[in-house]
C-alpha cells in the first residue's frame, strides 16, 4: 500500500480529465472556463433562450402594499412612492425616504425628507432615528400622512417605524415590532437593526 507522500510523488496532471465550469454573471453572459492540465481556456457560450436574461431572477411586479402603522404613519416600498394614484388615495402629505439611489418622484406636490441609509448590520440605526422622527411628528401638527419607505420596505422604514412607536407610543420592542408587522407582513430587519432595536431605550 503506497503512503500520501508516494501517491502525491506519483501523481500526473496528464491523468485529471477535462473539466468545465459554468459562470452566469448579472448581465446574462454565460462563460465557460475549460482547464485540461495546466491550460485554461475561457469562452462566451451563446445558447438558445438566454438572450436578454440575467444572472438573478427578476421580479417586475409592483408591491403597493401599504401598512398602516398609525393614522399619520404609512408604510411601504418604493413602488408606492412613485405611484401617484396610490399617493393620492392614502392623501399622503409628507414622503419619508430612507432608500438608497431612489430619487423623490414628486417633488412639487409632497414634502419630502431624504435620510439615506445601507442595510447593512453594522449600520448605526439609531443615530437616523431623531432625523426621521422629527419629520414624521412634525408633518403629524400639521395634519398630514407621511409614507415611509425604502427599496423593499422590509428593514430600513420598517426598522425606523418600529423605533418610532418605542420613542412615541412608549410600546416594547415586541409590541411595536407587531404592529408594524401586522400592517406589513413583509417586513424582516436585517439581524444588526433587531439588536439595536432590541436594546433601544428612548
Amino acid at each position: 500500500m503506497k503512503s500520501l507522500g508516494q501517491e502525491i510523488q506519483g501523481f500526473s496532471k496528464a491523468r485529471l480529465k477535462k473539466q468545465s465550469t459554468r459562470v452566469t454573471t448579472l448581465t446574462g453572459k454565460v462563460l465557460v472556463e475549460t482547464r485540461s492540465g495546466d491550460d485554461a481556456r475561457v469562452s462566451l457560450a451563446v445558447e438558445a433562450g438566454t438572450s436578454g436574461s440575467y444572472g438573478f431572477v427578476q421580479d417586475l411586479s409592483l408591491d403597493l402594499q401599504v401598512g398602516v402603522v398609525t393614522p399619520f404613519l404609512l408604510l411601504s416600498s418604493q413602488d408606492v412612492a412613485n405611484d401617484i394614484e396610490t399617493l393620492r388615495r392614502l392623501k399622503v402629505t409628507h414622503v419619508l425616504n430612507v432608500a438608497y439611489g431612489v430619487e423623490n418622484a414628486f417633488p412639487e406636490l409632497f414634502t419630502y425628507k431624504t435620510v439615506t441609509m445601507l442595510d447593512l448590520p453594522d449600520t448605526e440605526l439609531t443615530t437616523y432615528f431623531p432625523l426621521c422622527f422629527q419629520f414624521i411628528d412634525q408633518a403629524r401638527q400639521q395634519g398630514g400622512v407621511v409614507l415611509l419607505h425604502c427599496n423593499a420596505g422590509v428593514s430600513r422604514s420598517a426598522s425606523v417605524a418600529i423605533g418610532y412607536l418605542m420613542a412615541e407610543q412608549k410600546m416594547s420592542f415586541e409590541e411595536a415590532f407587531n404592529r408594524v408587522k401586522l400592517t406589513r407582513p413583509a417586513i424582516r430587519p436585517n439581524p444588526g437593526f433587531l439588536n439595536q432595536l432590541k436594546e433601544y431605550h428612548p
